[in-house]
């Protein structure tokens, strides 16, 4: 089991912590740092000092780490064209020597979209530009280079393209997709993705949402290894009882909320947990850690969770 870290900026975080973040998430092993892509903190805290725009985020990391996968989970098409987007993670993937990762969705954060002045179509329209955004990013980066590329979409036309600059990942980037829906998600994995990804789901909810996606993979004629399956679940571990409670208070969470929808409890029992979303088909689990100035966390986690899974 891949064990990667995943961060909520928004909820209050500057570019100094979450470098601490992730350079610690490095020497400690952990295969990945990935983040949210959000502008607006959610919930009653105050978000200072302000959201952290996340490509700009991976862009920096990505020369000031030098092992550790980095991405979003997930970036919304409407914070981005399809062009400028699949330049910028291109950019970043050639910065870190190939180590960028691209999970991408349709958003569904309305709030934020007022907040900033950005445009906030109804989901069926989200979900056209989601397939779209995943045609031509693809496409750009596919595109032989001295080749160009064209596409015409109903939210997107792209004419003679260069489709530079290219990734230094080939094909390309992994690309990840998540999401419960029954029947589009799984066909758009099955066309795009690398890795699909259940979000906070149960064990059973995240294995019958793998069971459909492999069924959308086989009826796409891809092989059955091409698609890594994955889980993101909060995490909250400590040595004993009060320190689990310390570290549920200092997220705003109860212990018994986080035991029955997340990760937490002694570094035996959260390998347990992992065990049990392995036996139903995760290969990688993004652990959300919601208290970035907490690296203990991570520490205990990598020293007793990690040897464990």
């Amino acid at each position: 089991m891949r064990l990667r870290i995943f961060t909520e900026p928004q909820q209050g975080a500057d570019y100094a912590t979450l470098l601490s973040v992730a350079t610690a998430a490095e020497r400690l092993g952990f295969d990945g740092f990935f983040r949210s892509d959000h502008y607006l903190n959610m919930g009653d805290g105050s978000g200072l000092p302000g959201p952290t725009d996340a490509w700009l985020t991976l862009a920096a990391l990505a020369v000031q780490t030098e092992r550790i996968r980095l991405g979003t989970l997930v970036s919304p098409v409407t914070f981005r064209y399809p062009g400028p987007l699949a330049i910028a993670v291109a950019q970043a993937d050639e910065m870190s020597g190939g180590r960028v990762e691209l999970g991408i969705g349709t958003g569904w954060y309305d709030g934020e979209h007022e907040a900033y002045g950005i445009p906030f179509p109804a989901l069926g329209d989200r979900f056209g530009m989601l397939e779209e955004q995943l045609a031509i990013v693809t496409g750009l980066w596919a595109a032989p280079p001295g080749q160009n590329f064209s596409y015409s979409g109903a939210h997107y036309v792209v004419k003679d393209s260069p489709g530079l600059p290219k990734p230094v990942q080939r094909p390309r980037p992994p690309i990840i997709i998540g999401g419960g829906g029954q029947k589009r998600t799984p066909r758009l994995a099955a066309t795009y993705a690398d890795e699909y990804n259940a979000a906070f789901d149960s064990v059973s909810g995240s294995g019958a949402a793998f069971d459909r996606v492999r069924a959308a993979v086989a009826k796409a004629g891809r092989p059955a290894d091409s698609m890594v399956y994955s889980a993101a679940q909060v995490v909250c571990c400590g040595r004993d009882e009060s320190e689990i409670a310390r570290r549920a208070d200092a997220i705003g969470r109860e212990v018994e909320e986080l035991r029955e929808h997340g990760l937490t409890g002694t570094p035996a029992e959260v390998a347990a947990k992992i065990r049990e979303f392995g036996a139903a088909g995760t290969e990688c689990i993004y652990l959300q850690v919601l208290d970035l100035s907490d690296l203990e966390h991570l520490e205990l986690i990598a020293a007793e969770v990690m040897p464990l899974v």
